[in-house]
């Protein structure tokens, strides 16, 4: 079988990374580490080689609401009028979670300027993490994003071993702009019995006329953490799992493969995997994605 894996592609602390592909370049943008809110890779040859923009910040300044240095796995849109919109997760004090909010930049690489209020916290259900953007076939634009009951508690490695708090993932409709709601959210898809505490890491594309939402089950600091994805005949959903994850640990001498974010054609995609547990240290990789219909394969 042909090996469809390449990587590390990033020999450093890069999670959760995302992908925007442009006419200029291609960029990868990831969780916080160190004092960078949102890390910046980019590459000149469309994915296959990167190169770790090192010290730059593309979000340097966070919502007013929020606190630096919580920022977790970013999303970058190209609104298509020379204006880029950054999804991104942010802790806030005043809602003691994590909320989903946007960013705008006239470049890629930032700096992005943050909206002066979240898109979401969901603060009940346990926060909101993990925004991903998506504008369907008729311009109309979303955003993905994970309710965070596992913050709840629960015990276990990563909270909810028991169970007992639900981790849905919604989606939100946006106005033309990209960073402002419009009406409620609708639920998508929830945890079933092979996904241990919790699904999150949610990526919506739409490959030939199938909605394919890419997520992440178990807990990340553990090797059942992986890839997964389901399909819906329309965005609302009903969303039907796969048969079985994309990548698992053991996969291509893989540990714990998560937060996968595809290329829009579905045919790429760039992804995290741990390389050591302390520091917890996971390093980007790329994968080739193969479709037989709606099954996608690595």
């Amino acid at each position: 079988m042909p090996n469809f894996i390449n990587g590390p592609v990033i020999s450093a602390n890069f999670p959760d990374p995302a992908i925007l592909v442009t006419s200029g370049g291609t960029y990868a943008f990831a969780t916080n580490s160190g004092n960078i809110n949102i890390q910046v890779a980019t590459s000149t040859d469309g994915g296959v080689t990167w190169e770790l923009q090192s010290g730059v910040d593309a979000l340097p300044n966070v919502g007013s609401w929020a606190t630096a240095n919580s920022t977790w796995a970013p999303d970058v849109i190209d609104r298509g009028d020379g204006t880029f919109v950054m999804y991104y997760a942010a802790w806030s004090t005043s809602h003691s979670t994590h909320c989903v909010a946007a960013a705008t930049s006239v470049t890629p690489v930032g700096p992005y300027t943050p909206e002066s209020h979240p898109i979401a916290c969901q603060t009940p259900g346990g926060g909101a993490i993990d925004p991903a953007g998506f504008q369907d076939t008729n311009g109309t634009r979303y955003i993905v994003y994970k309710v965070d009951g596992s913050s709840l508690g629960g015990g276990g490695p990563c909270g909810n071993a028991d169970g007992e708090y639900s981790t849905p993932i919604m989606l939100q409709e946006m106005e033309a702009d990209g960073v402002t709601p419009t009406g409620e959210p609708v639920q998508i898809l929830d945890r079933g019995q092979f996904d241990g505490p919790l699904i999150e890491a949610p990526a919506l594309i739409l490959h030939n006329g199938t909605y394919v939402l890419f997520f992440s089950s178990n807990c990340y600091n553990t090797d059942l953490y992986d890839i997964s994805y389901a399909t819906a005949p329309s965005i609302s959903g009903p969303y039907t799992k796969a048969s079985s994850p994309l990548l698992i640990t053991g996969d291509d001498g893989l540990t714990a493969p998560g937060g996968a974010t595809p290329r829009l054609d579905g045919e790429f995609m760039v992804f995290h995997a741990t390389v050591n547990t302390n520091p917890l240290t996971r390093y980007m990789y790329t994968a080739m994605a193969t479709w037989n219909g709606t099954i996608v394969s690595t």
